[in-house]
Parts: structure tokens; C-alpha cells; sequence
């Protein structure tokens, strides 16, 4: 047989059961309640009683009259069909629900038998007959569906809903024989939120229907941008006393360029019809799926003055046969309903309409309609275990029966694999993103598959925005530059002020565009940086032609010391080695050369041992060193000033060697000192990173609390010796030690306040070669100042290194005293 004798017969056999069959009712062995909003109460009208209500004198809906007629089509498709349920026919008992507190006459109808309602606290005499319907299919919203669906919960009576969204119908422990096959309201927010990233949208207006759905959407909402960088900058509750002026008004104040409308079709018409009224322009809109393919929107002139509407709806499937059910059905309907008795809010008033106009009509939630339609077709194919040709007619069929199988629903319809989740939300499907386009259509421009997996995409290209090619924008602050941190302003995360990132900080945008991020301490950045680099890391390898040159020179120290000890010895007791302090002489000689330890320490990676011996070998042989002068020079005041005035201080002095017991007492206290310093706080490895932000300089860090007993103590020293040697200034010219004493004393000063000077100018790597120089001339000057000129004596002068020369020199100095 073709396809078109087969699509004859079945109108014809339509047209031949309509003569039984009311638009409201339908006899069948078992009865599928519908539930559908084919006119609208206006909910402003105040009662002063409760009291039932003539839906049919109420605002027409013809989207919803066109989902009725849907209903019927599938039960008369299901009823013509060999395969689902053959020699089964399905009856159905339709209301029209036009208000959600005010025409439970049907409803209570559907749960009732013979026309009463077997409570709940008592038994089922007869559980087969509790109930009129096996199932029920709707209702179209969320709020009609929270009345209703309570009535039927406690017999797990199935209710299949086309349209009602609201996430809390998930629940199933307050709904558990509740399946839809619309998703829910969290999906729809995450297609819009996906769309409002998508084109980085920040700063927008959230307008929701104020009823159940509405307020679900708006707390959905809320919770999905929280961890977004999306800011809801105003939101409003709709309804039928909404003052549109003053809602458009705020959006302006606020300077938002996108709302999105979260609201039931009426809500939206009325938005819509109000922003054209008032001229409010340029802005995009973006709808959720109860109104996204409006026609009578599509259709309105000045639609589109108010800027550009892209929708979030469920896809246009085309039902095949339906127009053809609608040619025919529609007079004949119109005709009966005049003659029939029907159940209250059983009349549709509608007998002007043609079938063009309910053709024509806003497709949405068709599919959903059919799908439920046969869900519930399927799941008693299931319970009466119907094979090719004939069910199990002695199978019992109770409602809660048919919801197991309705969780478990697999089949395909429309080249549509149908399931449910766990909680009884539709595991098929996909939404459509629509754009109003200049010829009044809802041109498809991308879509959202949930399953299997998620997917998203949107044509661009083919959006015509109100502002020509540019994607319009809806921020509350500009994006901050490259480098700058936002500082939020106001309670919007979305409202800052941008900052620039300072020296040694970066910012990640990505991660975190509120707050600069310190570098780490091996690296630096420059202001306003989006990433930190590596620090040079500088110190002073023993390589280094500067590190080079003083370690030779150190070295030459040590030899010329070496040198000097060895000719000291071989003259020993000549007057020169003896008037520059025989024995001592050795001991500073000694001390020089451990001191010259410290020089080869400044050099190469610091370790905590290098930093022990950069410091400790000079602090404390220097001491000694500084001793040693400090009673030589007392020794010469002594010898040519003092020992005429005090000759017991000098016998006493000499009786118990006070110079080795001045140099012991000042070693002991300067080795004490170090230990207690170093104990305290030791020098160790210390990287500089304050003085150069790209540099790492590698040092040791010399604590001045645990070294500064040290340090007095060879200021202490150094004082004493310049005031002893500067009493000395006027001995004998080849005999004043004191002299060249006071000379080194000043050299050594002079020195580091050299180097304090550079410390406190130059930070760099070679402050160390500075240091190690320092160093180093203090103790070049004892040898060149002290000891050289003695040397050239012995090798070059040697008349003058008699003790005839030495006592001449005395006796001539001491009358001239005298005189």
C-alpha cells in the first residue's frame, strides 16, 4: 500500500471517529487525562469567595488549543496503529486549565471514579476502579503543575508534563510520578549563559515572570553566574501591574544593553508590545523557550526598532499528519461542541477559527506534547505485554504499573531515541538558538545538544545585530588593559577601576583579575606585567679578572710577609727589629698573614662556611694585630714621656709584661665576642633583592647585632692606638714608630670610609670585590707604613741600624726636652 492510500484511509477513518469523539473527550479502554490552558484568567481580578470559573469566558490562547489538538492527533494515531497497543484503544479526558486556583472541578474529575474520590487514609475497596485515568499528560506551567501534581502524587498517578520547567519538579522525593519532556529551567539558564558568554556579555538585566517558573529561573540564574564574570545589574518580577516605564527606565540608568526575559508567553507579549510602545531601542534580547518563536511577536510592527532578539527554543520537529488531522477535524469539532453536555470547562469557544490559523500557530512544545502522548502509549504496550497483534486483556492495569514502565521508556520516535533520567527529566533533545530576522521569522542560527554529550554552537554570522556588523556590547567597566588589576567598585564585580601592577607582581586574568601576584623571589617584572621572568643571579667567580687581581695581591702579601719574617729573624737583635718590637713584630706578622684568609672568601657561590671565614679570620687577628700597635705605642709614649714622671707605672708594667697580657686580655675578650655573636646569629648566604629588581646578588649576611660587640671592640683598639701614637708625633725622626703608626692608623680609616661611601652608592655584585679590597689595603698599610721602611733600613741603611746611631738619637731628643 503507498504512503498516500495510507494517509487517506487514516483521515478518513479520523473523520469517521468523530462522530463519537468530542474535542474534550474521547471513550477508549483506558483514559489519558490532559490538562491544557486553552484560555487565560487574569489573575488581577480579586474574589471575594472562592468560586469556580468559566475558563471559556476567559482571554483564548491559540498556542495552547493548538497543543490540545496535538493530544487528540496522538491518541488517534496511537488508535489507527497496528504496532503500539493493537486492539487497544485509548480514550482521553481533556480540561481546559485556564487558572491554577480556580477550576479544580477537573481535575478532581480525572483522580475520581463514578464521581467520587476514595481518600487516602483508607484502603482501596476496588483498586483497579480507584481511578478515572491511568495517566495524566500535563499541565503546559510550572505554577498550574505545583497546584495540581500534589493530587495525583500519593496513588503515583503518572503525570507527563510538556511544558512545566521549574527544577523543583526533579525532586522526587516530593514528586516522584512526575516525568516531563520539556527539560527543565536549569538547562534552558545554562543555554542562555552559555550564550551570554559567548558573546562576553557582562552587565545584564534578568526580567522573570513573577510566579513559580519565573522565580525558579531567577534563582537558577543566580546560582549559575556566581562563579562567572557575568553580573545581574537589575532584575524585575512581572506580572499584570508591572509599570514597563519605570522597568526600562532603570535599564537605561543603568546603561545595560542585553535583558534577558525569563517569562510565560503572556508576560512576554506584554514586555514586548511595552518596548515598542515606549520607543525603548537598541538592545538585545534574549528569550527563554515559552515565547522564542512567537508569531504574533514575529509579526508586530516595530519589532524591529527594539534592537535584536535572539530565543532559546525547542526545536521545530514536524509532526506528520497533523495538518491534515486539523483540515478535517476542525468544523465538525466546532459543530458538536454547540450539541453535546459537556463537564465544566469542557468548551473551547472557539468556533471561528480556521485551520490555518491553528496550523500557523507558535509550533513550541509540540513535540513535547506528542512525546508525552506516546510515552504513556508505550508504557502500557509494556504493562498489557502486547506482542505484533493483540495484548494481555486480562492484565490489571494500575497507574503506578504504567509509571515503572514510563522510567523505563526506550523507544524511538521521529528518528528520536525517547528516555528518561532518574528524575524523570527527558535524556533526548536539543535546543535551538533563533534569531528574529527583518522578515519576521525566527531564523535558526545554532543550537544546545545535551546529549550524549554537551555541545554548543552559534552562526554569527548570520545574527544581523542592530548595531550593522559589531557585536554590541553590555559591560559596566571597560576590560582593564594588559597588566592592570580591577579593583572592584560598588557591590558589582563587574563595576572596577583598573590599577596597574607595580614592580615585582603580574597578573593573570585568566585565573584571577583582581589581584596582582607577587613573583617569587628568584624572579621580577616590570609594571604592569602579565608574567614574571627569572632573576640574574650574580656573584663574583674566582674567574673574575677583579677577583683575579686581588687574590695575586694577596698572595704577594703573604710572600712579602714571609719575606719580611725571615729577615726580621736574621736580624734580630739588631736595634731596628728590636725598636719595632722584637718578638711582637712576628706576632702581627703572623696575624697579617691568617687575616689574608678572609680576602679569597669573597668570591665564588657563598656558602654558610664561606660566610664563617669571609668574617672571622680578620675580625679576630685584625684585633690582635690592633693590639700589638696599641702597645707598641704605649711603649714608645712610655719610654720617652712617661717613664721620667711615673717610673713605678714602668717598672710595673714591665714586671708582669703588661703588653702580652693586654694582647692576650684583648684576643680572649674579641674571641668571646665572635662566639657569642656567631652563636646568636651567624653570617650565612643572603640573596639581595631589594636594590635591582631583575638582579639576584649573591652575598652574606653580616648581622650587626651579633657582630657589633666585635666591631667596638676594634674601634676601641683603634682609638687607643691613634691617641698613643698620636702622643708620639714628636720623637726622634728616625726613631718615631709612633709616626708610622698614627700614618697606618690613617690609611686604615681612610679606607673604610672609602668603602662605607661606595657601600651606601653601589649595590651591585662588585660591592664584594669592594669589601675584599678594603680588606686587603688594611692590611697592606701596616706592611708597607710599619714594616717596609724598617726593611730598607736593615738592607739599605745598615750605619743607621746601630746602637751608637740609636743612643745618639735618644740623647739629642732628650736635651731638647730639657731645654
Amino acid at each position: 500500500m503507498s504512503a498516500e492510500s495510507f494517509l487517506g484511509i487514516l483521515i478518513h477513518s479520523w473523520s469517521q471517529s468523530t462522530a463519537k469523539a468530542l474535542e474534550f473527550h474521547l471513550d477508549g479502554d483506558y483514559l489519558i487525562g490532559g490538562l491544557f490552558d486553552i484560555h487565560l484568567v487574569d489573575d488581577s481580578v480579586y474574589l471575594s469567595r472562592p468560586e469556580t470559573i468559566d475558563c471559556s469566558s476567559q482571554l483564548f490562547s491559540l498556542s495552547s488549543y493548538r497543543r490540545s489538538q496535538l493530544m487528540r492527533f496522538s491518541v488517534a494515531e496511537i488508535n489507527n496503529s497496528t504496532n503500539l497497543l493493537p486492539n487497544v484503544s485509548l480514550g482521553y479526558e481533556l480540561f481546559d486549565q485556564c487558572s491554577d486556583t480556580k477550576n479544580f472541578p477537573g481535575i478532581l474529575n480525572l483522580i475520581s471514579y463514578n464521581g467520587l474520590i476514595q481518600p487516602w487514609n483508607e484502603p482501596h475497596r476496588n483498586l483497579s476502579h480507584s481511578h478515572k485515568v491511568i495517566a495524566l499528560v500535563g499541565p503546559f506551567t510550572s505554577t498550574d503543575t505545583l497546584a495540581v501534581a500534589p493530587l495525583f502524587m500519593p496513588d503515583l498517578i503518572p503525570v507527563v508534563s510538556y511544558g512545566a520547567a521549574s527544577s523543583a519538579f526533579s525532586q522526587k522525593n516530593r514528586f516522584p510520578s512526575f516525568l516531563r519532556t520539556v527539560h527543565s529551567n536549569k538547562e534552558v539558564i545554562d543555554v542562555m549563559v552559555s550564550i551570554v558568554q559567548h558573546f562576553s556579555w557582562r552587565w545584564v538585566a534578568f526580567l522573570n515572570s513573577d510566579n513559580d517558573f519565573g522565580i525558579d529561573g531567577l534563582e537558577l540564574f543566580r546560582a549559575r553566574i556566581k562563579d562567572t564574570d557575568i553580573c545581574l545589574a537589575y532584575t524585575k518580577g512581572l506580572n499584570d501591574n508591572t509599570n514597563y516605564s519605570e522597568v526600562f527606565k532603570q535599564i537605561e540608568a543603568q546603561k545595560i544593553n542585553v535583558i534577558i526575559v525569563f517569562s510565560t508567553n503572556r508576560n512576554g507579549e506584554a514586555l514586548i508590545e511595552s518596548a515598542i510602545q515606549l520607543n525603548n531601542r537598541n538592545k538585545v534580547w534574549l528569550t527563554g523557550d515559552t515565547w522564542s518563536l512567537n508569531k504574533k511577536l514575529l509579526k508586530m510592527k516595530g519589532i524591529e526598532d527594539i534592537g535584536t532578539v535572539l530565543g532559546v527554543s525547542q526545536p521545530v520537529i514536524a509532526i506528520p499528519g497533523f495538518s491534515d488531522f486539523i483540515y478535517s477535524t476542525t468544523n465538525q469539532m466546532a459543530f458538536q461542541n454547540t450539541e453535546e453536555n459537556m463537564f465544566c470547562n469542557q468548551d473551547c469557544n472557539c468556533s471561528s477559527l480556521s485551520p490555518d490559523d491553528i496550523i500557523s500557530m507558535d509550533p513550541s512544545f509540540s513535540f513535547a506534547v506528542y512525546s508525552a502522548v506516546y510515552s504513556i502509549a508505550h508504557a502500557l504496550h509494556n504493562v498489557l505485554q502486547c506482542g505484533a497483534f493483540k495484548c494481555n486483556g486480562n492484565t490489571k492495569v494500575y497507574p503506578y504499573m504504567v509509571l515503572e514502565e514510563l522510567r523505563k521508556s526506550n523507544f524511538t520516535l521521529l528518528n528520536i531515541s525517547l528516555q528518561f533520567t532518574e528524575d524523570g527529566d527527558p535524556k533526548f533533545g536539543y535546543y535551538s538558538i533563533v534569531f528574529w530576522n527583518q522578515r519576521g521569522d525566527a531564523q535558526e542560527v545554532g543550537f544546545y545538544r545535551f546529549f550524549p554529550s554537551v555541545s554548543f554552537f552559534i552562526n554569527t554570522s548570520k545574527i544581523q545585530w542592530y548595531t550593522n556588523e559589531e557585536v554590541p556590547t553590555s559591560v559596566c567597566s571597560s576590560e582593564c588593559p594588559l597588566g592592570y588589576a580591577k579593583t572592584q567598585n560598588g557591590i558589582h564585580k563587574c563595576c572596577f577601576n583598573c590599577e596597574i601592577c607595580p614592580n615585582g607582581t603580574y597578573i593573570n586574568s585568566a585565573e584571577d583579575s583582581y589581584n596582582c601576584i607577587s613573583c617569587k623571589d628568584t624572579e621580577w617584572s616590570k609594571e604592569g606585567s602579565t608574567s614574571c621572568s627569572l632573576r640574574l643571579v650574580e656573584y663574583i667567580p674566582f674567574t673574575d679578572t677583579s677577583a683575579i687581581v686581588i687574590m695575586v695581591g694577596a698572595s704577594a702579601l703573604v710572600g712579602l710577609i714571609l719575606a719580611t719574617s725571615v729577615l726580621f729573624a736574621i736580624n734580630y737583635n739588631t736595634p731596628v727589629v728590636k725598636s719595632a718590637g722584637g718578638p711582637m713584630c712576628f706576632l702581627v706578622l703572623s696575624c697579617l698573614c691568617l687575616c689574608t684568609l678572609s680576602v679569597f672568601f669573597y668570591f665564588d657561590r657563598p656558602t654558610d662556611s664561606y660566610c664563617v671565614l669571609r668574617f672571622l679570620p680578620f675580625l679576630l687577628f685584625y684585633t690582635v694585630c690592633l693590639a700589638c700597635f696599641v702597645v707598641r705605642s704605649f711603649q714608645i709614649v712610655c719610654i720617652f714621656k712617661i717613664a721620667a714622671k711615673f717610673p713605678k707605672l714602668l717598672n710595673l708594667w714591665m714586671k708582669y709584661h703588661g703588653q702580652w697580657l693586654l694582647i692576650t686580655v684583648a684576643f680572649i675578650i674579641q674571641a668571646i665576642l665572635i662566639t657569642i655573636g656567631y652563636s646568636i646569629s651567624p653570617p650565612k648566604p643572603y640573596n639581595d633583592t631589594y636594590w635591582y629588581a631583575d638582579k639576584i646578588i649573591l652575598g652574606c649576611d653580616l648581622n650587626l647585632q651579633g657582630t657589633s660587640g666585635s666591631l667596638a671592640l676594634l674601634l676601641s683598639l683603634c682609638c687607643l692606638c691613634f691617641i698613643f701614637s698620636y702622643m708620639g708625633k714628636d720623637l726622634p725622626k728616625n726613631y718615631n714608630e709612633a709616626k708610622a703608626i698614627t700614618f697606618c692608623l690613617f690609611l686604615l680609616i681612610f679606607t673604610w670610609i672609602v668603602f662605607a661611601t661606595v657601600s651606601m652608592l653601589y649595590h651591585g655584585k662588585y660591592i664584594h670585590t669592594f669589601n675584599a679590597l678594603a680588606v686587603l689595603s688594611s692590611l697592606y698599610s701596616f706592611l708597607l707604613w710599619y714594616f717596609l721602611p724598617k726593611c730598607y733600613i736593615i738592607i739599605f741603611q745598615a750605619d743607621k741600624n746601630t746602637a751608637q746611631h740609636f743612643q745618639g738619637l735618644i740623647q739629642n731628643y732628650t736635651k731638647t726636652v730639657s731645654q
